[in-house]
Order: C-alpha cells, then sequence, then structure tokens
C-alpha cells in the first residue's frame, strides 16, 4: 500500500507504518458506538454539593502545599469565531450597498464597545464609516489579522487600566487560584507552531505586570501538537488519500493529540480550561472558589482512593472488599461485571489505580458538544463517560431518549491527577480508548475525503481514568464562540 515515498514521508512526520495502517483500518470497519446505559443526573451520576461542604473542601485545597498547574489549550484559530464578519466582508468586496446580516449590523452598532476598539482605530486601513474597511482593519494581515490569529491572542475584556487578551485573563486566574505556597503560579499553553513567538512576545510584555500586581511568579511553558499525532487522510474507496503530487495527505487528529502535552506535566494537580472561557475581574470570584472547590475534592478522592489500594496489598477480607467495591460505586458510579472470586481483588486494585479527574458539569443551555453519560465499558463495568453525539447511535430509539433526556453539558472544567498511590505518574497513554475516535467526510481538490481524529481529550482519551461530575453553576460557563459574545455582560466591565 505503501512506496519509498509514503515510507519516507511517514518516518518524516514520525508515523510508524503500522499506526497508518491501523488508521486505514479505522476508515473501513469504523468506530463503535458508546453503549449508553443513561444520562448522568442530580443523585444519578452528577454530585451537588451544598454550602458547608463546598467550604471544607476549599479549605482543603487551600491548606494544600503540593504542586500544582493550569493547562489551556490555545492553538486554535479563530476564524470560526468572525465566520459572520467575512462573510459580510466578501459580501461588502462585491457591492457596498449590499444588505448585511443582523449579526454583523449589530457588530457595527457596538462597535466602541469591543476591547480592541482602542487598537482598531491605530490601523492604518481603518476608516470609521467604512463598512469594509472597518472589516479588513480587524481581520487582515495588514490590519490586526484578527481572523488568522488563535483566541487567546485576541483582546477580551476592556479595564480601565488598558485591555486584556484571553491569554492574559488566564494568567490573572492562575494567580488567583493556582499558585502554591511559594505563590508560584504555573501554566501551560498548547499553541500552534506559527503562533508561538507571539505568545512568548506577549508574555514578555505583560509578565512583570501581572507579577507585581497579584504577588506571584509566573512559570510559563508551551508546547505545540506533535506532527506524529496527525493522522492519515483517506479516499472514497479508504486508501491512502494523494495530493495532486502522489503524496500522502495528513491531517491534525483533532484535540485528543493534546493528551501527549498533558502527559509530558510532572505536578501534582492539573487543572484544564479552554482558552476562550474566560470572564472579567468583576465576575471571577465564582470562578475561583468553584475551582477551589473542585480541586479539594479531587485531593479527598485522591487520598480515599490511594488508602484503599493500600487495603487490598494487605489481603482484605470479604468484608473490605466489599466496601472497595460500595466505595467505587459511591465514588465513582463503577458497577462491576461478575467475575470468579480470585479475580474480585485484582479488578477492584485495577479500577481503583488510574488517573483521577472531577469535572465541573453546566445545565444544558443547547450549546453544542458533549455531554455526562453512564455507559458500560469493554469489560462489562459501567462508568461515567462524556461523550460527543457522534459518539452515539441515535437511530437507535433508546440511545436517542438517553441523549434527549440529558441535563447537563460539558463545559471542560477539569481538575485532574496523574499521581499514583507510590508516587509515580501514570503513563496517560495507556489509559485512552482507541476505539473512540471520530470519522468525517470532506472534499479537497475535488476529491471525497475521509479524516479521522484522535480519541477526544476530555472523551475517549480519558475513558479509563475514574471520574466524577460535580454540578457547578452556569456562571463559570462563559465562552466566546462569535465576536458578539464579547459583548455579554460576563465580558464586559461595566
Amino acid at each position: 500500500m505503501f512506496n519509498l515515498y509514503d515510507l519516507e514521508q511517514l518516518s518524516q512526520a514520525g508515523i510508524s507504518v503500522e499506526q497508518a495502517e491501523r488508521q486505514l483500518q479505522n476508515f473501513r470497519t469504523g468506530f463503535p458506538y458508546l453503549t449508553v446505559v443513561s444520562p448522568a443526573a442530580p443523585g444519578k451520576g452528577i454530585r451537588q454539593l451544598d454550602t458547608e461542604t463546598q467550604t471544607g473542601l476549599v479549605q482543603l485545597f487551600d491548606n494544600w502545599s503540593g504542586r500544582r498547574i493550569k493547562f489551556v489549550p490555545a492553538s486554535g484559530a479563530a476564524t470560526r469565531m468572525f465566520k459572520d464578519l467575512l462573510e459580510t466582508k466578501m459580501a461588502l468586496a462585491k457591492n457596498s450597498d449590499t444588505a448585511i446580516s443582523n449579526d454583523s449590523a449589530a457588530f457595527f452598532a457596538s462597535l466602541d464597545k469591543f476591547a480592541f476598539y482602542d487598537e482598531l482605530k491605530k490601523t492604518a486601513a481603518f476608516k470609521p464609516d467604512d463598512r469594509l474597511a472597518v472589516l479588513n482593519a480587524l481581520l487582515d494581515e495588514a490590519g490586526l489579522n484578527y481572523s488568522n490569529l488563535p483566541k487567546g491572542l485576541l483582546l477580551f475584556h476592556k479595564y480601565a487600566g488598558g485591555a486584556r487578551t484571553a491569554f492574559e485573563e488566564h494568567l490573572v486566574e492562575a494567580a488567583l487560584y493556582a499558585k502554591d505556597a511559594g505563590n508560584v503560579a504555573r501554566l501551560h499553553f498548547t499553541v500552534s507552531p506559527g503562533h508561538r513567538s507571539k505568545f512568548a512576545g506577549l508574555l514578555k510584555k505583560v509578565q512583570s505586570q501581572y507579577e507585581e500586581q497579584f504577588g506571584v511568579t509566573f512559570e510559563i511553558t508551551f508546547s505545540e501538537q506533535k506532527k506524529s499525532t496527525d493522522t492519515i487522510a483517506a479516499d472514497g474507496n479508504n486508501r491512502p488519500f494523494r495530493n495532486a503530487d502522489n503524496s500522502l495527505l495528513f491531517r491534525p487528529g483533532g484535540h485528543g493529540a493534546l493528551l501527549e502535552n498533558l502527559n509530558a506535566l510532572e505536578e501534582d494537580v492539573v487543572f484544564v480550561k479552554n482558552i476562550d472561557n474566560v470572564v472579567t475581574d468583576a465576575l471571577k470570584a465564582e470562578t475561583i472558589h468553584w475551582k477551589k472547590v473542585l480541586a479539594g475534592l479531587l485531593l479527598q478522592l485522591r487520598e480515599q482512593i490511594y488508602h484503599y489500594i493500600a487495603q487490598i496489598e494487605n489481603n482484605p477480607d470479604a468484608l473490605q472488599l466489599k466496601k472497595i467495591a460500595l466505595f467505587l460505586e459511591n465514588a465513582f458510579c463503577i458497577t462491576l461485571p461478575e467475575v470468579p472470586e480470585k479475580e474480585y481483588a485484582p479488578l477492584l486494585y485495577a479500577k481503583l489505580n488510574r488517573p483521577l479527574r472531577v469535572c465541573g458539569m453546566v445545565k444544558n443551555v443547547g450549546e453544542p458538544g458533549g455531554g455526562p453519560f453512564i455507559a458500560r465499558d469493554a469489560d462489562g463495568s459501567l462508568s461515567l463517560q462524556i461523550a460527543e453525539s457522534v459518539q452515539l447511535d441515535l437511530n437507535d430509539p433508546e440511545v436517542k431518549k438517553h441523549f434527549n433526556a440529558a441535563t447537563h453539558f460539558n463545559p471542560v472544567d477539569l481538575v485532574c491527577s496523574f499521581r499514583d498511590y507510590k508516587g509515580g505518574k501514570f503513563d496517560l497513554l495507556h489509559f485512552r480508548d482507541p476505539a473512540t475516535g471520530f470519522i468525517s467526510t470532506k472534499s479537497k481538490d475535488g476529491k471525497t475525503l475521509r479524516a479521522q481524529e484522535l480519541p477526544g481529550l476530555w472523551n475517549g482519551a480519558m475513558s479509563n481514568w475514574n471520574t466524577v461530575f460535580v454540578e457547578v453553576p452556569l456562571a463559570t460557563f462563559n465562552p466566546v464562540k462569535t465576536v458578539l459574545d464579547l459583548l455579554r455582560k460576563e465580558h464586559r466591565e461595566n
């Protein structure tokens, strides 16, 4: 299937022939659907914590002196954020008097309200009374170039002392809930190669300012998605897709590829949050509170896991094993399959000795994306999983019923631990489910193209983790999907 030129191309990308062949086989066989038993809900998979419990968990985290870090996927371009404006720009270029969409009209009507307005006015192309000139100044390379930059580098919020990018808001957040006992706040951003220098330049410009303002020292690291996590594309016959020069076509493996970046972190506790989910200082208190609540619960559960593993290593009796099984069920909704008696303790041990994540869940308000479910695993046990709609067979009436009954949504608000009971670090690549990828159909050069994504970072990539879902307020979830979202009160200081 692969010629000498293909083998050289695979080698340069760091992709083995076996990997490529396995991915092509996935195109032929497809990925199995997740076996959903029910949606997770309050009282059945989603915890609702009372005020007293929240206070205790915050104190637990505040008194903990271990190393922690905030992990922020920040590599995505903001193109979709400006989709409507880009279409309007094309229309105005053809006819300056053309009617524009309601969203574009709202953008022009509130132009001076955006945090980037002062910078926009400084561009040579800006003409306040010329709609096309305004869009050129905002979106094109000769202006602010916002349609080609990642969201992290866009000015999101306006303050009396100046505007902040999403990147800067994450620095501020980390200073407020992720600093350690030595007042060191660590963050790791995954960025695209073409934008890494811009992130580094922005950090150099603002780091000392925020360190002085919040009394912290930042340790900031960056990484890029590895080329070896790209996936081979297939044609309509599920054979390798060929470019015009007959070379193989590879595509990014989706956010699941970032599991390798996450796996490289050494800290005891890792906060995970998307780059565009930030708010102004006036509304940060609730976010800070709930981050500490989730982290405190993680530490509490981890200590219990270590305790039960120690019991298993000391030849527990049947009653102790039953208590451990009950803990797995109460803490993580894990129900074990029937196994021979001699396999019971090893099975309990295997279920306990895994990476741990505590995930905030918000009430569903119609956002696209994954939700919390109770699913049946390959070994017959039940567990909590975050699933995207593409992972579910919505043609099955029973699955469709569970999907429609889901009450909560995954806002990507995670606190994780990769530390085992001996103090070592789990290899996260051993705990993903390779059968949870995604396949989509696209086109290139007039030909059908099939693309494959790796198991999603908070979906199949974390399938074999111990998982807890906690209901968090909707106020902690404020993503910026379109430029008009920046006009919402959560992104306005006044």
